[in-house]
């Protein structure tokens, strides 16, 4: 899979999905908020369906010489 998730919103995933699994825990303790599984993995893998879908890519141009040839 490519990677589609830009670092900035891998990070945002990353802490987005932690807190709301802490959800399940304490607060209201719903269990919609195993949801936050979705954001967590998508930030820690840094690929989005949703974001491949629509053709959306956060993940900053590589210089030129770092492409293949």
């Amino acid at each position: 899979m490519p990677r589609n998730v830009g670092t900035i919103d891998r990070w945002i995933r990353i802490a987005l999905g932690i807190a709301i699994l802490a959800l399940v825990f304490v607060g209201p303790r719903s269990s919609w908020a195993y949801l936050g599984v979705i954001p967590l993995l998508t930030g820690i893998f840094g690929y989005c369906p949703l974001y491949h879908a629509t053709g959306i890519d956060t993940v900053r141009s590589r210089p030129a010489h770092t492409l293949p040839r």
